[in-house]
């Protein structure tokens, strides 16, 4: 199982960005969390296959239909814990 954390940039914030991300991961079968930042990025630990981590990183570059990804980076995690779903962190 890969854990990796990613932050999207760009207009992601109030344009339903987590709510998608949420459903995409779900589809996956994707654990972890996603949240908005104060700096206005969103950061999202996912938690799955390879593949399934993959597609939803290929997602992320395009993001919400209302939304405007500029940049995401993303870092592998030495992660021992297990996520047990997939939530919007408030």
């Amino acid at each position: 199982m890969k854990t990796v954390r990613a932050r999207i940039e760009g207009r992601v914030q109030g344009v339903s960005f987590r709510y998608y991300t949420r459903h995409e991961a779900l589809q996956l079968s994707l654990t972890g969390w996603v949240k908005n930042m104060s700096d206005g990025a969103v950061e999202a630990v996912f938690q799955g296959s390879d593949g399934d981590i993959e597609k939803m990183l290929s997602w992320l570059d395009i993001g919400s239909p209302h939304a405007n990804v500029g940049k995401v980076v993303v870092k592998q995690l030495e992660n021992d814990k297990t996520y047990p779903d997939f939530q919007i962190v408030l």
